[in-house]
């Protein structure tokens, strides 16, 4: 993480604060004191995520990591942490109460965005009929699902 070649000035100590969507300034909440690196974007996307991962790539042994916002976006920020060396003990993840959740297929892989009250929805990679679970991944940054009729008779 912190490299005796990288000059001091883009070191990252003390607290990231990273936020999505319009959840305020409540991530920065809770720094007490030290010194931080204030993030905000207006969803998880491939652009932001990368931005995370290159502050990530500056910040020195010791940090901590805030996030806030819709659980998709936190979910997948959280997994770009966990890439980077991250452990779950050095990060606060502040969930902003939505009605979406990512759903990573157990079949294919692909994450598909659907209500969070969803019970049964189609993968949009695969297009198999997939049951939404309460396991959480956060290596894939998302809930697992799996085929719904897996056990039923043809």
């Amino acid at each position: 993480m912190c490299s005796a070649t990288m000059p001091p000035e883009p070191r990252v100590r003390g607290v990231i604060c990273a936020s999505f969507g319009a959840t305020g300034d409540t991530a920065d909440q809770g720094v007490g004191g030290r010194p931080g690196h204030h993030l905000r974007w207006a969803s998880a996307n491939p652009d932001s995520l990368a931005e995370l991962g290159a502050v990530l790539e500056q910040s020195c042994v010791g940090i901590r990591l805030m996030i806030n916002g819709p659980a998709a976006d936190v979910a997948a920020a959280a997994a770009v942490a966990a890439e980077h060396g991250m452990l779950d003990e050095e990060m606060t993840l502040r969930v902003d109460e939505d009605e979406l959740r990512i759903l990573v297929c157990g079949h294919c892989r692909t994450a598909t965005t659907v209500p969070s009250r969803a019970t049964e929805v189609d993968c949009q990679g695969c297009h198999t009929s997939l049951a939404v679970t309460d396991h959480f991944s956060r290596r894939l940054g998302g809930y697992l699902g799996f085929s719904a009729h897996a056990e039923e008779a043809p």
